[in-house]
């Protein structure tokens, strides 16, 4: 079975540079914060010998023979020069690492129903993938539990994602909301790591329906499958079918077999069943993605075209694909489901497709663009 997922990977640097600056010019002699650090014990006599003033002395570091002054370029320069000192640095500036939000978070209304209270908490959702990277930065304190349908000691860990793909999927359903790397789509949603694919992307049918089994059995809410494969199977469709019945939402990836004219019925399987939300991906302009599969079993549509997220290792990158839209419906649900906890997930399902945004035909997009904020208000 081929994995449904990433057309091309970029990693994205999210570190700001820490900027240090040259002495100035000759002829300046401002004044600035440095950093000097002595040869041996700090002396603030060779500093004042400087003409430095006591006042100008901010600060005397106990365990480095450093001060932090205030100095005129000349002064600096003098230091710097003087056998005695072994660093004159500017006090440059340093930021917090900002916390990014994808641009498919907001395109979902996502922030939106987050500003109105709604992040999908105490929501279980499955994430029938590679396994999730439990211990990365933006996501541990969401990973409640998981499971493993492999045996053998290399896949049998369900929080050891060689691939990254599950990772990058969790991230978009439930990054947690924290000033640092990325935020998901409903930050306080639990996840749980069901890994059916192996380290390297694949799969097999039986591993799916074992991974529905467990999350039937196990009390999950929502499950997600960025997977998917070309050959139909009626026991796949039946543990599909009886999630269902058992009052999971579950929802899946269409595929990346499209074409450019987007007139073939290519949507893969779990996805082409009807008891399986079938998610389509767009890109920022409300484009369908080329590669994104279409057909009649298209139900929504979703953010998947360049879409930042968590890998492991506490890493981010930016991947494309079906896989990449199906968390944020998954994400969505779990909003509106929060705020709204009376619905059954047939109810829920129908009120995702109805206050969805209409983007052209429906064998593309399905009933439209998944909204947040419009489902959990109508």
């Amino acid at each position: 079975m081929k994995k449904l997922f990433t057309v091309w990977l970029a990693l994205v640097l999210l570190a700001i540079p820490v900027q240090v600056g040259a002495f100035a010019d000759e002829g300046s002699n401002t004044n600035q914060d440095y950093l000097v650090q002595f040869d041996g014990p700090a002396s603030k006599g060779l500093i004042k010998a400087f003409g430095v003033d006591e006042s100008d002395i901010l600060h005397t570091y106990d365990h480095l023979p450093v001060v932090h002054v205030n100095l005129t370029d000349n002064q600096a320069r003098g230091l710097a020069n003087h056998p005695q000192i072994s660093a004159v640095e500017e006090n440059a500036e340093v930021q917090a690492f900002g916390q990014t939000v994808p641009w498919g978070v907001p395109h979902v209304q996502g922030t939106a129903a987050q500003n109105a209270g709604y992040t999908g908490a105490g929501l279980k959702v499955a994430i029938l993938d590679t396994g999730i990277d439990r211990n990365h930065e933006d996501l541990f304190a969401n990973v409640k539990g998981g499971h493993s349908v492999f045996t053998d000691s290399a896949n049998n860990d369900p929080y050891y994602d060689e691939s990254g793909h599950g990772t990058h999927v969790a991230g978009t359903v439930a990054a947690v909301d924290n000033d640092l790397g990325v935020v998901g789509v409903a930050t306080q949603a639990e996840l749980y790591a069901v890994k059916v694919l192996n380290n390297s992307g694949s799969g097999s049918y039986a591993g799916i329906a074992e991974g529905i089994e467990w999350s039937i059995n196990n009390g999950m809410d929502i499950i997600n499958m960025s997977l998917g494969g070309s050959q139909s199977s009626s026991i796949l469709e039946q543990f599909s079918n009886l999630a269902y019945e058992e009052g999971l939402l579950v929802v899946a990836a269409a595929g990346n077999s499209g074409n450019r004219g987007g007139n073939n019925d290519t949507v893969g399987y779990p996805a082409k069943y009807n008891s399986v939300i079938a998610v389509a991906a767009v890109d920022q302009n409300n484009n369908r993605a080329t590669f994104s599969s279409t057909g009649p079993a298209v139900e929504i549509s979703a953010p998947g075209v360049s879409i930042l997220s968590t890998t492991p290792g506490n890493n981010y990158a930016a991947f494309n694909g079906t896989s990449m839209a199906s968390p944020h419906v998954a994400g969505v649900a779990a909003q509106v489901w929060q705020a709204k906890p009376g619905l059954s997930n047939v109810e829920l399902r129908n009120l995702l497709n109805d206050t969805a945004v209409n983007l052209g035909g429906s064998n593309q997009y399905g009933h439209g663009l998944v909204q947040s904020l419009d489902a959990i208000q109508q």
